[in-house]
């Protein structure tokens, strides 16, 4: 046979590459950056000396401008703290003085705190059964439909409290044009069912569902597959499955959709004013707005009091949902994911119709009627070929002034806080994902207090730091389009991080750092290697921050004036008014166009981090 020659390196007396490489410092570091970062878009220059290595905790101080600390902190300040003491200050001093003192014995207070109590309670527990059977049935079974049954039933809190109280209001009592189309309205004289304490819980219950829904959901997606398959294996039945595994583990995401459902009710005000106000029944949202209306000496110092007890109560919701985890442990330990999800069989074809069935009466039938509402004369009458009209849309469309306004207002609002809002939470989530500790836990504490305020108390906030001039300027915001501008980048500022936090997160950092040991300033890294990376994330925070705004109702209530109302002010107006159909007309359009950006949604989903879409698994 013949020998296999062996190949046997030959020296020469030149040095190879990677030799001088071991014994240049300089010309290491520089042929390292090139190796790694050639895909970069900027031409790497020749470094001068050695590059500045990054600090242990991520970027160094001449890694970023010096001016963005301070500007982060400044804009947070203005638009989330600011207003928050003006709030206390003016609530100490009412107290002190003794001018505001007398609201908290009045009799109608402790009305609106009992009603809001209550309301805010009865509408949780109804959130929880919804919202609850929902997400067991999308997260734990093989149910079909899956994206198709979560993107209807997120629909309920995407549009607008007053458009949720119009629509049943149109659907039931005995003026309501869909039931005298179909012959089953009751007769005439009957009471309408929903104006009452028990309807404004039913229907809080329905707007809340799915943050219930969306709390419980990641929990039950993250069951242990490893426990569920060794308790099948030993014999359980599935339903003892999950009354000893799934249930207990699925307890903290119940216990916060719960608190967030209770805290959201307590804070609601346009379904309270749509059915409370015409049965005289007060809330404290609404309380504060007649209070307002009938502006007075001491109104400011009322309406602060009123406020912090809002706060107060959203607080001890908070409260006893920290109470109720504390002390226990919910870490699971091995795998986890789709696999723990049960197999129905059988009852699968049942399980689904009981879901449609809830979506057709929470959703379907609401909506059904506030279209007949929006195509007849007068409310009313019944909807037929002989009544059938679009003289509704006709008027809010191209007669009204008022509502044609409006749109513009919403529409100026909505789009100037979604774009408006990434000058700031863009740099905010840079900070916070590259400077872990203190300073990110500062801002993210900075930005969650406004989002998790209710907005009537926001508003009043805002209405209290601002009701004077400017200093320095003399300018009076107060009455203006801008201040309810300014009291949306506070409010939404949290809706638009989130989106914009998720793609910083899933960014490498060494992306941005080997551009910044090629030489490449911050507004060269962040217009050539961040912004390009974030910018799906953007544009899902600016349809999410435009499709929050654009329906805005709570804020806005508070802080309109004559030729500043917004969309929600003018459903709320029209209705108040008695002109129900034009209000059906304008409730439709809404939630037209909501259902279009929540589809605008869906087809970028391919592009967007995960979490981004509520309604996705």
């Amino acid at each position: 046979m013949r020998r296999k020659r062996s190949r046997i390196p030959i020296r020469t007396s030149r040095p190879s590459r990677a030799s001088s490489a071991r014994t240049d410092p300089s010309m290491l570091e520089r042929n390292d950056a090139r190796s790694r970062h050639r895909w970069l878009r900027f031409p790497i220059p020749r470094l001068r000396g050695r590059a500045p290595l990054p600090a242990r905790g991520g970027a160094t101080s001449a890694a970023e401008p010096r001016l963005l600390v301070p500007f982060v902190f400044a804009c947070l300040f203005l638009l989330c703290l600011l207003p928050l003491i003006s709030l206390a200050k003016a609530g100490f001093s009412g107290l002190v003085s003794g001018q505001s003192i007398g609201v908290l014995s009045e009799p109608a207070t402790f009305a609106a705190i009992r009603n809001t109590l209550i309301t805010a309670t009865g509408g949780m527990v109804v959130s929880v059964v919804i919202g609850a059977l929902f997400a067991s049935a999308v997260a734990l079974t093989d149910v079909r439909g899956k994206l198709v049954l979560s993107f209807a039933f997120m629909l309920p809190m995407m549009i607008p409290p007053q458009v949720t109280a119009l629509a049943w209001v149109e659907m039931t009592g005995p003026a309501s044009p869909l039931l005298k189309t179909l012959g089953i309205a009751p007769p005439l004289g009957s009471p309408q069912p929903l104006y009452s304490l028990g309807g404004i819980s039913l229907l809080l219950g329905v707007q809340h569902a799915p943050l219930v829904f969306l709390a419980l959901k990641a929990g039950l997606s993250a069951s242990p597959r490893d426990g569920v398959e060794a308790a099948r294996l030993a014999g359980a039945t599935p339903l003892r499955v999950f009354r000893d595994i799934v249930a207990p583990l699925s307890a903290p995401g119940l216990i916060a959709g719960a608190a967030i459902a209770f805290v959201s009710g307590v804070g609601n005000f346009g379904i309270p004013a749509i059915l409370g106000i015409p049965a005289g029944i007060e809330v404290l949202p609404t309380l504060i707005y007649t209070r307002l209306a009938s502006f007075g000496a001491g109104t400011f110092g009322e309406i602060a009091l009123l406020s912090s007890l809002i706060a107060v109560i959203a607080a001890m919701g908070l409260m006893l949902q920290q109470r109720a985890l504390a002390g226990k442990d919910y870490r699971i330990i091995g795998l986890s994911g789709a696999n723990a999800a049960f197999s129905l069989g059988r009852l699968r074809l049942a399980v689904e119709l009981v879901l449609l069935l809830i979506l057709f009466f929470v959703l379907v039938a609401p909506l059904a009627a506030l279209v007949a509402s929006s195509l007849v004369p007068a409310y009313g009458v019944p909807l037929n070929l002989q009544t059938v009209s679009l003289r509704a849309y006709e008027e809010i469309l191209f007669r009204q002034s008022m509502t044609l306004k409006a749109f513009g207002n919403s529409m100026f609002l909505a789009t100037t806080a979604a774009l408006g809002l990434l000058a700031v939470s863009v740099p905010s989530a840079y900070l916070m994902t590259r400077r872990k500790g203190g300073l990110a836990n500062a801002l993210g504490i900075l930005i969650e207090i406004p989002y998790a305020l209710p907005g009537i108390v926001l508003a009043v906030a805002f209405i209290l730091t601002f009701a004077a001039p400017l200093p320095v300027l003399d300018i009076s915001l107060y009455g203006t389009i801008w201040i309810i501008l300014i009291a949306y980048f506070s409010s939404f500022l949290a809706v638009s991080l989130k989106p914009v936090m998720s793609a910083f997160l899933q960014m490498d950092p060494s992306l941005e750092e080997a551009a910044r040991l090629s030489g490449a300033g911050f507004f060269r890294r962040m217009r050539d290697v961040i912004l390009p990376l974030v910018a799906p994330a953007a544009g899902a925070a600016i349809i999410l921050v435009f499709l929050i705004a654009a329906n805005e109702l709570t804020v806005s209530a508070l802080l309109w004036s004559a030729g500043t109302q917004t969309l929600g002010v003018a459903i709320f107006n029209l209705d108040d008014s008695g002109s129900s159909d034009l209000a059906a007309a304008l409730s439709v359009l809404v939630v037209m166009m909501v259902v279009a950006l929540m589809a605008a949604l869906e087809a970028l989903a391919r592009y967007l981090p995960e979490g981004v879409l509520p309604w996705r698994n």
